[in-house]
């Protein structure tokens, strides 16, 4: 592989072309290729960032390295092209369409000792990094992730939302879990017909007693990011969006002075979030510490072995659903 790895981006849609303009700003790579099979819009942001441009993949000859950002229905189709070609890749989550998918690309890219990266994009916000860095023994966990509806996203929440804070929940516990529950909800009109949930509530339960609670939504009528994290003497509020983090520990109660009511006395800290680079750049220096380290090094190995866990909740939670394909 060259000092400066080539590096090929396929899909130009919302997510492509945010990794498009990472890929140009990195000193890292060369962007050298985009491919999307709409002509007018990976010509224009082909030029914009100086990749050369093609309609399809037919050659990715002097390639080092793929990011895949297309719909995630596609994903597999074109991940299993791109392994074939021998090529790294760092791929959008989910990694694929069904947990069967997904299993297959894992062992294809063990099989052929290729780097793979699926991106999980909020293992890189600074405030799950600062998090990451005192939390220690959890007990429970409580996420909420809730958007507008946007229809241009046809899959449904848990793949979609729900993946993320499931990802977050097993490495913050540190362990997968033992029982899965999921409850789907469906209400939109093009969510009925495509059977692609609005909401995704999952339950996990775990092998030492710890319990998690993740709720997905694109039925709110604003965004919402937040995760608790509960260990048996303080509680961590992280705020996905704001990228901050509030410490409670409670101290003592007693009646308010009045008779109504009581009072609380608590101890709040607000850690100093220690990380501020930009979590797709940060995802993609993480992608290419991989590629310098090589294909059999601990650290890729790590990274494979840690896709398929979240992965397989969601597909648990959708069979509990009674909604499995």
């Amino acid at each position: 592989m060259s000092a400066r790895p080539k590096v090929a981006l396929i899909g130009a849609g919302m997510m492509g072309s945010l990794h498009a303009r990472v890929l140009s700003q990195s000193d890292r790579v060369d962007f050298a290729l985009l491919v999307e099979q709409r002509e007018e819009v990976g010509k224009e942001i082909a030029d914009r960032y100086d990749a050369a441009y093609s309609p399809s993949i037919d050659d990715l000859a002097g390639i080092d390295a793929v990011v895949i950002a297309a719909a995630t229905e596609a994903h597999y189709d074109i991940a299993k092209q791109v392994l074939a070609l021998g090529k790294p890749l760092l791929v959008e989550k989910p990694l694929a369409a069904t947990y069967a998918q997904s299993e297959e690309l894992v062992r294809e890219s063990q099989a052929r000792g290729l780097p793979l990266v699926c991106g999980f994009l909020e293992r890189f916000n600074p405030a799950i990094l600062t998090a990451r860095q005192f939390v220690g023994d959890v007990v429970q966990i409580n996420a909420m992730r809730h958007s507008p509806f946007v229809p241009r996203i046809k899959t449904g929440v848990a793949g979609d939302l729900l993946i993320h804070d499931v990802d977050l929940a097993i490495r913050f516990i540190g362990d997968t879990p033992k029982a899965i529950k999921g409850s789907f909800g469906y209400f939109n009109e093009q969510s009925v017909e495509n059977r692609s949930e609005d909401s995704a509530d999952a339950t996990m339960s775990f092998e030492k007693g710890a319990l998690a609670t993740i709720s997905a939504s694109r039925i709110s009528q604003r965004k919402i990011r937040q995760i608790s994290v509960l260990e048996l003497d303080r509680l961590i509020e992280i705020d996905l969006l704001r990228r901050d983090i509030t410490i409670y520990r409670h101290v003592a109660d007693s009646p308010a002075a009045d008779g109504v009511g009581y009072k609380q006395q608590t101890v709040i800290e607000l850690p100093t979030i220690l990380q501020s680079a930009e979590p797709l750049a940060a995802q993609l220096n993480h992608f290419l510490n991989l590629l310098e380290l090589g294909a059999g090094s601990d650290e890729v190995l790590a990274e494979r072995t840690a896709i398929l866990p979240a992965h397989r909740v969601v597909h648990e939670a959708t069979v509990s659903a009674g909604n499995a394909s």
